[in-house]
């Protein structure tokens, strides 16, 4: 049988962590940082671990992600 692909954005922009959870980047900061509150970015610092129905999706995309 022929491997299967992992899509190379998710491979970019999540990983998976020793419990099997997604852990992604905040959304939000990549531009538009003046109409921000300095609360929102402060929250919005570092990584973020993804729900559950966000990471079965996300896991279908990388088959091999242990």
């Amino acid at each position: 049988m022929p491997k299967m692909k992992t899509k190379s954005a998710a491979k970019k922009r999540f990983k998976v962590t020793a419990t099997g959870k997604i852990k992604s980047a905040q959304a939000g900061k990549r531009h538009g940082m003046i109409k921000r509150t300095t609360k929102f970015i402060r929250d919005a610092r570092g990584t973020m671990v993804l729900s559950d129905a966000d990471a079965k999706i996300v896991k279908t995309y990388m088959p091999y992600a242990r």
